[in-house]
């Protein structure tokens, strides 16, 4: 044990003085300018899902006292600000204790407390090392696959001496949020996609093993994903047709193309679900599988725990919206209606195939609602949210079984047949469904006037092809990447515990405790 963890932190130290060393040897002083003077034209966007906008605030101060009567600092909106705080709550409600208590309550008893702590200790970890160096690569301009170094270690996220804090945009221009409250908030998004990838190898895997993968999977699949898919420059870079195509192209590859994921269909749901299936693959199948009875040890709890996910996507999907305004609203009641027709559809799907409705089918079907509704939460009307929770409530059900048996994987909880097939379904249909003829609201046509593209010009055909680039590239690029990472840990400490500890269970082998008094 002592060695695992050895290599553990071997591996923190590395990325530890990588990233200090990436920030003293960055650009000068200037280079990493908070967002505190985003409301200038000329503004170097530092933006999330919704862009953090940047200005190199040094020139103005050496400029003419015409630079200085330029527009005042833009101040957050107090009601956006507390908003997006709660939802941040809400998505660490999510994983702490909802993931950890869904996942619990599915493995067998003597499992039960290693789930627990794997996904606590992968949360705790991804939570630190966002703050070290995930949110400077994921969202600052940098290139099309990875952001820079501007916010090592948060640098320049506020000023310390002065009280005043960096600003990050919304998808509307002129409004902000501190740019500290949009740091927290992806930060729960980093945490609970590494923890959703613990169900697929649950019951088998070495504790050290978990923590030193998720470093490197993080660090390169969840990372680069993210900065892809959700960097851009921000509304208030689009200051004119001059400057719109300098500042698409500053952006995510997937950014560029087009692709709309509201709140992480292939960041969050397909990435985690391909490496959850190439680690069930890699680990092999657990011993007694397929001879032995595994059936879930609780599935009160496992009740529990779905009902706190469904809570707390309200936070997840609704908080991506940045502001709380109509779209956050739009996305708060497809989270609530496409997990509602996702449950109905398992049920059915289960009564006519098994002959019963089941309680862990109703459970899976709820996030097999909220896996799908993710991507298009503020990107579909709401008869179109329900369409998509129902058509995820039946290929989910099918991705557990039919599709599992297909695979030949012993994913052990169901990541990929959940997650993987409920974010690529919920992707794809986003292009469908955001179409003003089915009741969407479109995508955006022109960031400059923030005009959307009208119903006769939005090709339902062209923007469903834009998604499936996107999905392919999400499979391909962190089904390489785990294939790497795992084959690192198996050649340095090993993926697997030994048949004696898996036999005896994780919880004393793993930890010396257990969950329940025999």
């Amino acid at each position: 044990m002592k060695k695992t963890f050895s290599s553990l932190l071997a591996v923190l130290a590395v990325a530890w003085f990588a990233a200090f060393s990436a920030q003293a040897i960055a650009q000068a002083p200037a280079a990493s300018a908070p967002a505190v003077a985003a409301a200038a034209s000329d503004a170097k966007a530092a933006a999330p899902a919704a862009a953090a906008s940047a200005a190199a605030p040094a020139a103005a101060a050496a400029a003419s006292s015409a630079a200085s009567a330029a527009a005042p600092v833009p101040v957050p909106n107090k009601g956006d600000t507390a908003w997006m705080m709660v939802a941040t709550l809400l998505v660490i409600l999510m994983t702490l204790p909802g993931l950890a208590l869904f996942y619990g309550g599915l493995v067998r008893s003597k499992n039960m407390l290693s789930v627990l702590m794997q996904i606590m200790v992968t949360f705790s970890l991804i939570v630190v090392l966002w703050v070290i160096y995930g949110y400077s690569f994921a969202f600052t301009e940098g290139g099309k696959f990875i952001g820079g170094t501007d916010r090592l270690f948060l640098k320049g996220i506020w000023d310390n001496a002065a009280g005043t804090f960096a600003n990050a945009a919304t998808f509307s221009k002129g409004v902000y949020i501190p740019e500290i409250v949009f740091a927290a908030f992806q930060a729960t998004f980093a945490g609970i996609t590494c923890c959703l990838i613990v169900g697929a190898f649950a019951e088998r895997i070495k504790f050290a093993a978990v923590l030193v993968f998720m470093v490197l999977w993080f660090t390169f699949s969840y990372l680069p994903i993210a900065h892809m898919v959700w960097f851009w420059m921000g509304p208030d870079a689009y200051a004119s047709k001059e400057v719109a195509d300098a500042m698409t192209a500053k952006a995510g590859l997937i950014w560029q193309w087009g692709a709309l994921d509201f709140a992480g269909g292939t960041v969050v749901h397909i990435n985690a679900g391909v490496a959850g299936l190439v680690g069930a693959y890699m680990l092999g199948k657990r011993v007694g599988y397929g001879k032995e009875a595994m059936a879930p040890h609780s599935l009160t709890l496992t009740m529990v725990g779905a009902a706190l996910l469904w809570v707390g996507w309200f936070g997840f999907n609704a908080g991506s919206a940045l502001e709380a305004n109509g779209f956050a609203a739009l996305a708060f009641i497809n989270t609530f209606t496409a997990t509602a027709a996702a449950v109905l559809a398992w049920c059915v799907g289960e009564a006519l195939t098994k002959g019963k409705a089941s309680m862990l089918g109703a459970a899976s079907g709820a996030v097999a609602g909220l896996v799908a509704i993710t991507p298009a939460a503020g990107n579909v009307g709401p008869m179109g949210g329900i369409a998509i929770g129902f058509i995820a409530g039946f290929a989910c059900l099918w991705g557990v079984n039919g599709l599992k048996r297909l695979l030949g994987a012993d994913d052990s909880l169901d990541v990929f047949g959940v997650h993987g097939v409920g974010g690529i379904v919920g992707a794809l249909l986003t292009g469908v469904f955001a179409s003003p003829s089915l009741g969407g609201p479109s995508a955006m046509g022109d960031w400059v006037t923030a005009t959307m593209v009208t119903a006769a010009d939005y090709s339902i055909a062209s923007q469903v092809w834009i998604q499936a680039k996107a999905v392919l590239l999400t499979v391909v690029w962190s089904g390489v990447v785990s294939v790497i990472a795992y084959k690192i840990v198996d050649m340095t400490i090993g993926l697997r515990v030994s048949e004696e500890a898996e036999r005896e269970g994780l919880d004393i082998t793993s930890h010396g405790e257990t969950a329940y008094h025999r």
